[in-house]
């Protein structure tokens, strides 16, 4: 515990280790909606039920571990519903579920490019 404590530098922060146990729970059960309401919107396209439940829980998982042990910033972090619902509802109800994979596929990367190759602020 007191090596936690110094990794994340938690006396630096004014925290300590059973207040950030408890922002954790507090964290899940807030967000815990997701792994049930995601799956449920998403399903709609004719995804898999179980699957989109089960990349939704890793995804959530895999970037709230990094956050926290790569960047040292304790914030959970999940996929958002704003882009679900526009997919599924919006992208998917304009052509068939493998086109709009396929678009959101080619943007998602054109948007990546653009936020590592923009020019520097100044």
């Amino acid at each position: 515990m007191n090596s936690m404590a110094k990794f994340f530098k938690l006396q630096e922060h004014g925290t300590t280790f059973e207040r950030e146990i408890v922002g954790g729970v507090t964290t899940f059960l807030a967000m815990s909606y997701i792994i049930f309401v995601q799956p449920g919107v998403l399903s709609v396209t004719g995804m898999n039920f179980q699957a989109v439940m089960t990349a939704t829980s890793l995804a959530a998982a895999a970037s709230t571990l990094l956050m926290g042990l790569v960047a040292n910033y304790l914030v959970a972090l999940a996929p958002g519903m704003g882009e679900n619902f526009f997919f599924a509802y919006a992208l998917c109800g304009a052509v068939p579920l493998f086109q709009a994979l396929g678009k959101t596929t080619l943007h998602s990367r054109q948007d990546f490019h653009c936020h590592i190759h923009r020019p520097p602020l100044t």
